[in-house]
């Protein structure tokens, strides 16, 4: 990645960015996802511009940008099969960069600020049902054959759906987050540093235990709770492999995913009548604009019964 990176940039835009994404992790607390995602996006634009100015860019080339410059950036990463919601994102780290920039009075941004980012198309998220989600979430229904991790499946996943948690925020907590289980919560950091309590279910406190009682590794209150095959940090791709695995065998759709189980979470405490307010909270959602894409599932839903049902539809 860094030796890409290297070829693309004169080494006054090397210092410049290399200085912009230490300040969106430090001074501006972004999650490390999230600054991960804009050192990406913006090595592609400048991978881009290597070849649209005809060499490696320097702040000079930056400082000259046009919109159609950027409208041309965004024609080339469609081309290569970016939608819209990744295209959004990339104008999003190319503004903060060129703002960053004007800021220290190296450019002008305007060029970005005057491009609208495309439309992403309206998507509904996929929940799975009551059931399916029941059944995810049971020991039983785990395809490992160590015991061990079967139970360490099932309980990650019983956290995502009991829970509401994103997958990378269940897989950061620690053995010492669950040391004394008197308590009725779990305090979660979430994106941008963003800080919330969420309710841990019995059942979820039980299939921890049993995951701790049978795993072969000293977990230490410190070091993470849930561990791979060989004992370092279990990774988001095994528990998204191991869910692939039960699609087929429980013969679930293709939009169950772990992530899909968040979605359920929030779905089905509206459905029971749950508060969107607190639901938003136990998200851990910056906006109640974005909780409320699940008032629309649970509409949708009541329509397809209704439609199944209904003697006269």
């Amino acid at each position: 990645m860094q030796q890409e990176f290297l070829i693309a940039a004169r080494p006054d835009l090397q210092k410049a960015r290399a200085e912009w994404l230490a300040a969106l992790g430090g001074e501006r607390r972004l999650s490390a996802l999230t600054v991960e995602a804009y050192e990406r996006d913006t090595r592609q634009f400048l991978q881009f511009l290597t070849g649209h100015c005809g060499g490696a860019p320097g702040l000079a080339d930056v400082a000259e940008l046009r919109p159609a410059d950027l409208r041309a950036f965004l024609a080339a990463r469609r081309a290569g099969g970016a939608g819209a919601r990744t295209l959004g994102r990339g104008l999003a780290g190319v503004r903060s960069f060129l703002r960053f920039l004007e800021r220290r009075g190296l450019v002008n941004a305007a060029a970005a600020s005057a491009l609208k980012a495309p439309r992403v198309p309206r998507s509904l998220p996929k929940p799975l049902t009551a059931a399916d989600a029941r059944k995810v979430v049971s020991a039983p229904a785990q395809l490992a054959e160590e015991p061990w991790i079967a139970a360490r499946n099932a309980a990650v996943l019983t956290l995502l759906y009991g829970s509401g948690l994103r997958i990378a925020e269940a897989l950061a907590l620690t053995s010492g987050d669950f040391a004394a289980r008197q308590q009725p919560a779990l305090r979660i950091s979430g994106k941008g540093g963003k800080t919330r309590l969420v309710p841990v279910l019995p059942v979820a406190g039980q299939a921890i235990a049993e995951y701790r009682r049978l795993c072969p590794y000293h977990l230490a209150a410190d070091a993470p709770l849930f561990r791979g095959a060989r004992g370092g940090a279990l990774q988001p791709a095994i528990i998204q492999r191991e869910m692939k695995r039960m699609r087929s065998a429980l013969n679930l759709p293709e939009t169950a995913t772990p992530h899909a189980l968040r979605h359920s979470f929030a779905t089905h405490l509206l459905a029971r009548g749950g508060d969107l307010r607190a639901i938003q909270e136990l998200l851990g959602h910056a906006s109640l604009s974005t909780t409320q894409v699940y008032t629309a599932v649970d509409t949708a839903r009541l329509m397809e019964i209704y439609d199944a049902a209904h003697p006269r539809a």
